[in-house]
């Protein structure tokens, strides 16, 4: 393969997750092997915004592939979506001799991926987030280990409950999205889960606990995703958590792991996968491709548009509009209405799974 590539711009922006670290160092020695420059962008957008550049060679991605975290930081930078904040990120890219650019992160830095590109800069983005919440990909990095440190956690919390004859009411990160708290509930064997994308009834809940503390269990584990909500707006976790320290005589703890959930070690399936997703970034960018986003699907490491990966999130939240829709062909449209069914047929076969094996056999709701 040839390369018109000369030097490789890298970043990460919007909420860390393990395994950035090793996307970044496969980018960086896959880039160099093939003789392209890459320079690190510090703090995400706000880097490129404020030219806050590191020269990136073999020694400074040494020992960095088992570390949790982005060791090029992140933040969230409003200038950037401005047209004077990309007009100094543009400036910046010239005077680096930077013509490529590979984001790691979410659908925000997607989309500031895609703006790059409409101005001329290469740009491939990596999924780097734990929600795994992105629709066109199965896997996004940082998913695997923040289930098995939420598990960990879960575990912990287990023995305590079993010896106080205990419940505890847990709280889970993933935004709305519930594939981390239904893996991290079925894998420590919670009694109790609930996730945003499946109806729940909190006296139902309430009542199941009441059910299966009279079968003779004593710890619990309650296992609730953040984006969970009641009509109010209250978070159900918080009400959960209530109401059982109020209407039953069952010892109740409010637990929150937070982000907590975003460090630990990085998983072997964590570091592999990273490592496949950034050298595929810079081979896609060598054979001059451009606004797409490295996905895993079905097993296989492949790109996708990103315009199609947001469109695909937009239709999956029910807020992608008919004008949007006009600008993609039918068979497009069908893909994308098949992804988002897929996953809510996953959402749902791994929900059945955990009613089939715990004790949470919670009163259907039409």
């Amino acid at each position: 393969m040839s390369s018109k590539v000369r030097k490789i711009g890298i970043l990460t922006s919007g909420g860390d997750s393990p395994g950035m670290n090793a996307s970044i160092r496969a980018v960086v020695r896959k880039a160099l092997n093939e003789n392209i420059k890459v320079v690190g962008i510090y703090e995400g957008y706000k880097g490129l915004v404020e030219g806050n550049f590191v020269k990136l060679d073999t020694k400074a991605v040494t020992n960095k592939i088992n570390v949790s975290g982005s060791f090029l930081y992140s933040s969230r930078c409003k200038e950037f979506e401005t047209p004077e904040g990309m007009q100094k990120a543009l400036d910046n890219c010239a005077d680096q001799g930077i013509d490529a650019v590979v984001a790691i992160g979410g659908d925000g830095t997607f989309s500031g991926a895609e703006d790059l590109a409409k101005h001329g800069i290469l740009a491939i983005g990596l999924p780097g987030t734990i929600d795994n919440d992105i629709i066109v990909s199965d896997y996004t990095i940082g998913f695997d280990t923040a289930i098995n440190t939420t598990v960990n956690n879960l575990n912990c919390l287990r023995s305590t409950c079993e010896t106080h004859s205990r419940l505890s009411v847990v709280e889970t990160m993933g935004r709305h999205c519930g594939m981390l708290t239904l893996h991290a509930a079925i894998a420590s064997g919670a009694a109790i889960l609930a996730v945003p994308e499946i109806p729940f009834s909190p006296d139902d809940i309430i009542s199941k606990v009441k059910e299966i503390r009279a079968t003779g269990k004593r710890g619990m584990l309650c296992v609730v995703c953040e984006g969970c909500r009641l009509e109010d707006g209250t978070k159900l976790s918080e009400h959960l958590a209530y109401r059982f320290k109020t209407e039953t005589n069952i010892e109740t703890t409010f637990e929150k792991f937070s982000h907590v959930v975003r460090g630990g070690q990085p998983t072997v399936r964590e570091n592999v996968t990273a490592s496949q997703m950034g050298v595929k970034a810079v081979e896609l960018l060598m054979n001059g491709a451009s606004s797409m986003v490295v996905v895993e699907r079905n097993g296989n490491i492949q790109p996708v548009e990103i315009h199609f990966a947001l469109a695909t999130q937009r239709m999956y939240k029910g807020t992608l509009t008919d004008e949007e829709k006009a600008t993609f062909t039918q068979d497009q449209l069908d893909e994308m209405a098949y992804l988002c069914q897929r996953r809510h047929d996953t959402m749902d076969y791994l929900y059945q799974v955990s009613r089939d094996i715990c004790h949470q056999h919670l009163t259907d709701l039409k």
